[in-house]
């Protein structure tokens, strides 16, 4: 069992949720790199059990969510959590639904409004929508007032992206969506592109992206970092800004923040105002099987574990 070190503490896991940096930190290719043996999971949500010195002992008993500290990852019964970066769960959330709202919302609500500056009646276009990153952005995007374009492969993710709220639908595998986003803004392109993706999707979305446009870096699911001509981005007067979540544990204004974005958050979940969007549950047994559809792109919205 783990020993929680200076301001640790020791959870309890009631639930935690699969994310592809999952699948990538068993492969060896994240940009995390935890000495073996470790144990991956990086969202967990479940009640405190031990403290580790300097941290509150009225933390003792509380349920919380957080991204944990490998080696000691969230796939297992008990879970190391930094202190500083618990948030609380509300009675009326449980532990399925913190777990798997907490990286996908909090990346959403970040890279929509601070990052990309959202406003109502803006053009949203979201690649890999039914996914857990993706199904948030979309979410996020219509209660913000967008017009949300979204983008998945098979019939079956479409009709999800549909149930989301989202406005327009392009199944990659067989359309340009280019040619549908330009087409669906008369010419002008999207006023912001939340690409989880990279590689190809991130070259042609900078095709459809309006003036004054931002495309938000999420992240690289298809392992290809892409490079930018800057003489382009110039020319073509919209921004690329990067969202990276970490940038705001670094100090207590950030941490400040991330707590506020918190708490709205459980507000909306409590109120059924966002959807988690959990697709199956799993032992710590199905793990592996559940690590590699997520991989395989066979899966919609999040898995849950339950260890």
């Amino acid at each position: 069992m783990p020993e929680p070190g200076p301001g640790q503490v020791r959870v309890r896991v009631g639930a935690a949720a699969l994310n592809l940096p999952d699948a990538m930190l068993c492969r060896g290719g994240y940009q995390l790199r935890p000495e073996l043996p470790f144990t991956p999971g990086l969202e967990a949500a479940g009640t405190i059990v031990a403290l580790g010195d300097g941290v509150d002992p009225a933390l003792e008993g509380r349920r919380v969510v957080a991204v944990p500290e490998l080696p000691y990852g969230a796939l297992a019964q008990e879970s190391l959590l930094p202190a500083a970066r618990a948030y609380p769960v509300p009675d009326a959330i449980g532990d399925a639904e913190a777990a798997a709202t907490l990286i996908a919302f909090t990346t959403a609500y970040v890279s929509l409004h601070r990052r990309g500056g959202i406003k109502k009646g803006e053009t949203l276009l979201v690649h890999a929508a039914s996914g857990g990153a993706g199904s948030a952005a979309v979410q996020m995007g219509v209660l913000a007032g967008a017009r949300v374009i979204a983008t998945a492969g098979g019939a079956e993710k479409l009709a999800r992206c549909r149930e989301l709220g989202a406005d327009i639908v392009v199944d990659h595998r067989t359309d340009d969506f280019v040619e549908a986003v330009l087409e669906a803004t008369g010419g002008r392109g999207a006023d912001l592109v939340y690409d989880p993706v990279g590689g190809d999707v991130f070259e042609r979305s900078r095709r459809c992206i309006a003036n004054e446009g931002r495309l938000l870096v999420i992240g690289f699911a298809s392992g290809t970092v892409p490079q930018v001509p800057a003489n382009v981005v110039l020319f073509r007067n919209y921004s690329i800004v990067g969202v990276y979540m970490g940038a705001y544990s670094r100090d207590d204004a950030g941490r400040s923040f991330m707590l506020d974005v918190h708490r709205e958050l459980m507000e909306l979940l409590a109120a059924g105002s966002i959807d988690p969007s959990i697709s199956r549950e799993v032992p710590l047994e199905g793990v592996a099987d559940a690590l590699t559809d997520l991989a395989e792109r066979r899966v919609m919205g999040k898995v849950v574990v339950r260890p």
